[in-house]
């Protein structure tokens, strides 16, 4: 197994156009878990802590933390293979298990991966997100996401869950015009990934 999975995922109808990286997604989480104590958060919260760092970071700066596709489910919008590996469910669970582990409903942080893949700026907007969500309990963090457009637009029926669309996503943060450079600047990415090997 590679210490650091990538996942290129093509641009369409519910999917992101950027790579979804394990490690990355990983260290993130474990940036959420380390601003509480005892490192443990629900783990309803933490997806949702992530699917606002990741918005909020790509509409500020036309980047993706976790690369990750988003779905529209009964609570929100919920990152789809962040959600697979905090089941278990993923191929990469495994992985994630060495560093976080679920405890009834929690997520608990049992060992550090680093914050090697993470930018400065990406930990701040992380940490910026935790302390602005501390006072709010899980169900409200999980009602704020309702309003976002992406997922107003998309909401699913009861019990369901649907895919959002790049468009949905790109346009709710004012960044559409963007859609064909960030296709372009990710193909490019995953190219220099391949050339050196790590994808």
């Amino acid at each position: 197994m590679k210490n650091n999975p990538i996942y290129h995922r093509k641009a369409g109808e519910g999917t992101m156009i950027f790579r979804f990286n394990v490690m990355k997604t990983i260290q993130a989480a474990a940036v959420l878990l380390k601003a509480e104590s005892p490192h443990r958060l629900s783990r309803l919260r933490l997806l949702k802590l992530l699917y606002i760092a990741d918005r909020s970071l790509l509409q500020q700066r036309a980047r993706s933390i976790t690369g990750d596709r988003p779905v529209a489910m009964d609570h929100g919008p919920v990152l789809t293979g962040t959600y697979e590996l905090l089941k278990g469910e993923a191929y990469f669970s495994p992985q994630w298990e060495q560093y976080i582990q679920n405890e009834g409903r929690d997520a608990v942080l049992k060992s550090e991966p680093g914050v090697g893949e993470l930018s400065r700026y990406e930990i701040a907007k992380l940490h910026e997100v935790a302390a602005r969500f501390r006072d709010c309990n899980d169900w409200e963090v999980a009602e704020f996401t309702h309003t976002f457009p992406e997922w107003v637009k998309n909401q699913p029926k009861k019990g369901a869950c649907k895919a959002i669309p790049i468009e949905d996503i790109l346009s709710a943060t004012g960044i559409l015009e963007l859609r064909d450079k960030l296709a372009l600047d990710t193909e490019a990415e995953a190219a220099a990934a391949r050339l050196f090997g790590a994808a």
